[in-house]
Formats: structure tokens, C-alpha cells, sequence
């Protein structure tokens, strides 16, 4: 039985994932922004733990963590949470770009500094959801896509630097994904949004838990999904 920490559980992949996960029996810690939140995921899947940490305030995450009991070991870590402000370079205020960067970037690079002590004992494995906004960045989409090349350089950088702690990284680059943020996005886009365009979120878990499950022979760096409509 394996232990994973998920981040963004509550919906959308992070949902799918954890649903998946706890169906097989795996041991599930959920990443919580707050003691309510925390509740509302305990609700949604009995047995799980659940640990409180605002990732839109990455300075107290080392705190709040200090202040629970964490796992002994974990088997995998999977940054799912994220959030997108779109707006053109003109318009995007500082307070813009620091929620994205902080809550895409610099908050995944916390929550795994403070717990690989954790998946070097499992030689575990850390999955980042990135985005297609990861690889190229389109009009108005600025800050979102800054925050995920940067989570791309970290992924990178983490999966040489661990590599001799047996520790595998994969991002993993989903298209446009049937879910709360996409709905969010088209609301921003001023677009009609129409779920059954966009990638089922099962689609994408099926992907994660293929490179979750991959023999210790080999390792999934970089993987792309795409809507096949």
C-alpha cells in the first residue's frame, strides 16, 4: 500500500486522481487550505488524512506543516492545485502576478523541499501537473505561463538533483481539461464554455497513475495530453 500527498483534490484531476487512488486502497494525505477545507475533503473520501497549508501563502507553509504530524514516508507527491488570472501585460498588476507565481511555483517548490526527506525514504516519486501553458505562452496568458515554465525548470532541476536518492519526477502537460478552472478561464476568455470539447479529467488521471505505476526500470519525464476532439 502507498502513500501519497495530493494538492488540489478537492476537483477536476485532483479529484479523479484521488478518487483512483483511494478506490485501489492506497493511503491518501490531502493538502487542505484551511480546517474547513480540511473537513469538506474528509467528507469526500473516508480514511484519508488531511493537512492544512495555504498554498497562496507559501512563507507559512513550513510553520503549518511544523505544527501537524506528518507522514513517515511518502510514495509520491502530486501538485494538482493551481490557479490562472488571465489578463494582456498592460493590465496585469503586481498583485496578479505574485498570486500565480506563488501558488503555481513557489509554493509546489515548498511543499516538496519540506517533505523530501520523506520520498527519499520511499524513493518516492513527485508528479507536477503543469499545463500546456508550460511549453508555450499565448496572448494573455502571461503570468499563468510564467508560473508553469518555472515549474517545468523545477521539475527538471529536481529530477537531476534527486536522481541518486532514487526519487522519479514527471510533469505532465494536460490541454484544456473539463473542469472548475477551465470553466473559470472561458468566464475570463468571455467564451461559451462546452465541457465535452475539452479532456475528460479521468483522461488525465489515467496518465498520472501510468507513470505512478511504471516499473523502478524506468522513469516518465515529460508527458503531454491533448483534447482528441
Amino acid at each position: 500500500m502507498s502513500t501519497h500527498l495530493i494538492t488540489g483534490a478537492g476537483s477536476g484531476i485532483g479529484a479523479a486522481v484521488a478518487r483512483r487512488l483511494a478506490e485501489r486502497g492506497d493511503d491518501l494525505v490531502l493538502l487542505a487550505r484551511d480546517a474547513g477545507r480540511a473537513r469538506e475533503l474528509a467528507a469526500l473520501y473516508p480514511g484519508a488524512r488531511t493537512l492544512v497549508g495555504d498554498l497562496s501563502n507559501p512563507e507559512r507553509l513550513s510553520w503549518a506543516f511544523a505544527q501537524q504530524t506528518m507522514p513517515d514516508r511518502l510514495d509520491s507527491l502530486l501538485h494538482i492545485a493551481g490557479v490562472v488570472e488571465l489578463g494582456p501585460v498592460g493590465e496585469l498588476t503586481p498583485k496578479a502576478w505574485r498570486i500565480q507565481l506563488d501558488a503555481n511555483l513557489v509554493a509546489p517548490a515548498e511543499v516538496t523541499r519540506l517533505v523530501l526527506p520523506q520520498l527519499r525514504v520511499a524513493q518516492g516519486h513527485v508528479v507536477f501537473v503543469n499545463s500546456g501553458a508550460g511549453l508555450s505562452a499565448s496572448p494573455g496568458w502571461s503570468a499563468y505561463a510564467a508560473s508553469k515554465h518555472g515549474l517545468k525548470a523545477l521539475a527538471d532541476s529536481l529530477r537531476q538533483e534527486e536522481h541518486a536518492a532514487g526519487v522519479r519526477v514527471t510533469t505532465v502537460y494536460p490541454g484544456r481539461t473539463a473542469s472548475p478552472m477551465q470553466e473559470k478561464v472561458h468566464r475570463q476568455e468571455g467564451k461559451e464554455y462546452d465541457p465535452a470539447r475539452w479532456i475528460d479529467p479521468e483522461s488525465v488521471a489515467t496518465t498520472l497513475l501510468m507513470a505512478l505505476d511504471l516499473p523502478r526500470d524506468a522513469e516518465v519525464n515529460d508527458l503531454t495530453v491533448r483534447p482528441g476532439r
